[in-house]
């Protein structure tokens, strides 16, 4: 029954894919940047939207302060849209795995939605900057927020900034690569650990912090304070962890290319308690390759991050293995077969998840991503979980197909 579930799943896709090709292709891009600056999608984001190009590093550089598509409000120390700009971005799902329980994704599990919340963002003023997200599916505060105070130094933007995130990581105050260096920036939409900030954890983690940032068309550097919790209320002080993230993104050979490290480092005391101290540790590098071959886009992503065993000198180790170094390598193509409508792409990463026996771990992903529109894509995963070490049990699946229907309103 599942096999044929699928096979019906395949079907609709193709469907979709062929009836979408008599959809107007110059529709509009996800709405609350694009209302903003009177740019499409195509103009900020690379092959399909979240991964940016140079344009969309730039704009989000800027603090999201960039207008040209609406009227503003304008008078002495006053600069802003004349509406505020809002999207809501959905995620319709069905995944399907091979686990042995006959329950949720091992039957065929249908998610609608998935994921699902509203957006608000862009320009606050001419030095200011703001991003909102709020889940439609949870209940609480801010999910993600972020405000920006951007300055351009000639060519150089320098800013500074307050974040909080629940699952993005203090990367989330500024990044701009499509490395998985942050969540929701990366080529593939499977959430399986296929980069290899993602299978350490170092881009997971709830954040709240102080971002301080500079920007050009040939580096930026991000420096951050910032404590593990998502809360409005953090008893910290000052005594915050430190985040130091780092790229050149030079353009060689018309190839428009990222170098980029990470670190995180030093502890932070979040409560009263002496006992409440978090240490954070660890370092990542990656590599970032957007170019053409034969007339077709091409990305390539290339990632490493290690972490260290967490200590046994009582305090909690925010990242890391209780029993040994945990580390990983990753390796992403993707290519546009058709520009700006179609891709595909292959993921592979080899991990050690610090285990003292049978440790390693593989994971393989095929993706193909069909663009509906230039706000509403089709995708399709194959994810296939490998290694030594038992994945069966660990994840309850060794393999994972998941089509999804990702769009922004």
């Amino acid at each position: 029954m599942k096999g044929r579930n699928i096979a019906a799943l395949l079907v609709i896709a193709a469907v979709a894919f062929v009836g979408s090709m008599f959809i107007a292709k110059d529709a509009s891009a996800v709405p609350g940047f694009a209302r903003q600056t009177g740019h499409s999608c195509t103009t900020c984001h690379y092959q399909s939207f979240p991964s940016l190009n140079s344009f969309g590093r730039a704009f989000k550089a800027g603090g999201y302060t960039q207008i040209g598509g609406q009227k503003k409000i304008e008078d002495e120390g006053l600069s802003i849209p004349d509406v505020l700009n809002l999207s809501l971005v959905v995620k319709l799902r069905y995944q399907s795995t091979n686990g042995d329980t006959k329950a949720g994704t091992d039957r065929g599990a249908i998610q609608i939605p998935d994921e699902a919340a509203i957006m608000a963002g862009g320009r606050g003023g001419e030095h200011i900057g703001f991003l909102l997200e709020r889940g439609l599916k949870e209940s609480g505060g801010f999910d993600n927020f972020k405000l920006i105070f951007p300055f351009d130094m000639g060519g150089t933007t320098i800013a500074v900034g307050a974040f909080t995130t629940a699952d993005q990581g203090p990367a989330y105050g500024f990044e701009t690569l499509n490395t998985g260096a942050i969540k929701i920036h990366k080529p593939y939409g499977e959430g399986v650990a296929t980069s290899a900030q993602q299978y350490t954890g170092l881009n997971g983690p709830a954040a709240t912090g102080i971002v301080l940032y500079g920007a050009s068309d040939m580096f930026f550097i991000n420096a951050s304070l910032w404590g593990p919790s998502h809360s409005d209320d953090i008893p910290s002080g000052l005594n915050l962890a430190q985040y130091i993230r780092a790229a050149v993104t030079p353009n060689l050979g018309g190839w428009d290319t990222a170098i980029g490290a990470q670190l995180y480092t030093g502890e932070t005391k979040l409560g009263e308690a002496a006992s409440a101290t978090y240490v954070v540790q660890g370092t990542a590098f990656d590599l970032q390759l957007l170019g053409e071959v034969g007339g077709m886009n091409l990305g390539v992503y290339a990632t490493y991050a290690t972490v260290p065993k967490a200590g046994t000198d009582g305090k909690t180790y925010a990242i890391a293995s209780a029993t040994g170094d945990k580390s990983a390598t990753s390796i992403a193509v993707n290519l546009g077969v058709i520009p700006n409508k179609a891709s595909v792409g292959f993921v592979y990463l080899t991990g050690k998840k610090g285990a003292t026996s049978k440790d390693v771990e593989t994971r393989t992903l095929i993706t193909g991503v069909y663009d509906i529109t230039q706000n509403a894509k089709l995708q399709l995963d194959y994810a296939l979980l490998g290694g030594d070490a038992d994945q069966k049990t660990a994840y309850g699946y060794t393999n994972k197909t998941t089509l999804m229907l990702f769009s922004a309103f």
